[in-house]
């Protein structure tokens, strides 16, 4: 009776691993009829192999936690490298957007006739079009500004052309 309330014990604590362990104890100290060792010996045999049993559970759970380590760990470097190719490919969108921009603003000033789009420097960053040199008079400096402002993807001008005869 007391084999059944040790059991009992064991599995109400939830402690699956000890319930097994001291069952198996149990019945292997039932089972030997023809053991000549004294009843306590045979419980220290079965501490024994439990201790054993338990020193290996701890092992195999030492070595599945190492395991899980090292997947997380690669697991977090293979996250860095998606995320570092997701910026990568982020920050080249977005060079090939700011120079389909330039192109765009420099095809514009080319049609111009009193515009130089060799002479004008056009740089965009972000959407950003910086216009700079020289323009022959303010109404072609405000040309050249609206000219920037109406390609698709300028979100701003900073136009910093000077007005010079050329």
């Amino acid at each position: 009776m007391n084999e059944i309330k040790a059991i009992h014990a064991a599995a109400s604590r939830g402690s699956w691993w000890a319930f097994v362990l001291v069952a198996a104890a149990i019945g292997l100290t039932g089972c030997d009829q023809a053991d000549n060792r004294t009843a306590g010996e045979k419980v220290d045999a079965a501490v024994a192999k439990t201790e054993r049993a338990a020193q290996d559970a701890k092992a195999k759970t030492e070595q599945m936690a190492g395991d899980a380590k090292a997947k997380v760990e690669s697991s977090d470097a293979a996250s860095r490298m998606s995320d570092a190719a997701k910026n990568a490919g982020t920050a080249v969108t977005a060079a090939a957007e700011d120079a389909s921009i330039t192109a765009a603003v420099n095809a514009g000033l080319a049609k111009d006739p009193d515009l130089s789009a060799v002479k004008i420097d056009v740089d965009t960053q972000g959407g950003k079009v910086t216009l700079s040199g020289p323009a022959p008079s303010p109404t072609a400096k405000s040309r050249a500004e609206q000219i920037a402002k109406d390609v698709k993807g300028v979100s701003s001008v900073d136009n910093k052309l000077e007005v010079k005869t050329m």
